[in-house]
């Protein structure tokens, strides 16, 4: 019986030390060649965007003017989404984007959503239209808004509203609860 010190000395046998190679010498101080003093001088001198409105507005994925959709968050139970979906929630708040630009909505769409955050408001209507009147271009902010909805982190689920409330050319959005509710549920 073999133990296993005499197991790895054999074993170990012909293994020859790897030569070292020479290291960098850290202790003088790196000069820059001009390329990288231009490339730091650029990266630092760059203006940070003040905008504070992330939603993207580059082209989206079109969808069809009278397309039902729906959107939820990972956690959100089945039945808060089926009432969202069934308009059992109250509406809180209206935004109509009819007739607006793309740029336009984008800023109004960002900034009613943390408006209503900022007001504990926790299910809104958002209007952007069908877009079926558009031949050229049909559910141009419909696509917009279903792109930009998931963007934001205070939505947490959304859904084609029920024709009382606007139909295909609405949307229910449920908006997160602020810590001040949900400390008064418990």
């Amino acid at each position: 019986m073999i133990d296993d010190d005499d197991f790895f000395l054999r074993e170990m046998q012909g293994v020859k030390k790897i030569k070292q190679v020479k290291k960098v010498d850290l202790s003088q101080p790196h000069k820059a060649t001009d390329a990288q003093k231009l490339r730091q001088q650029s990266a630092t001198s760059e203006k940070v965007s003040s905008d504070p409105n992330h939603l993207q507005h580059y082209e989206v994925e079109r969808v069809q003017p009278h397309d039902e959709l729906g959107f939820k968050c990972h956690g959100i139970q089945d039945g808060v989404f089926r009432k969202l979906r069934q308009g059992k929630y109250p509406i809180d708040a209206r935004l109509d984007l009819h007739r607006m630009t793309i740029d336009k909505a984008r800023e109004v769409v960002f900034s009613f959503i943390n408006d209503c955050v900022k007001y504990d408001l926790r299910t809104v209507l958002i209007l952007p239209g069908k877009g079926d009147r558009n031949i050229e271009d049909p559910a141009l902010l419909k696509s917009y808004l279903i792109h930009w909805l998931p963007q934001l982190p205070d939505v947490m689920a959304f859904h084609t509203a029920l024709p009382k409330d606007g139909g295909a050319g609405a949307m229910y959005v449920l908006l997160r609860k602020s810590t001040s509710n949900k400390e008064q549920v418990r």
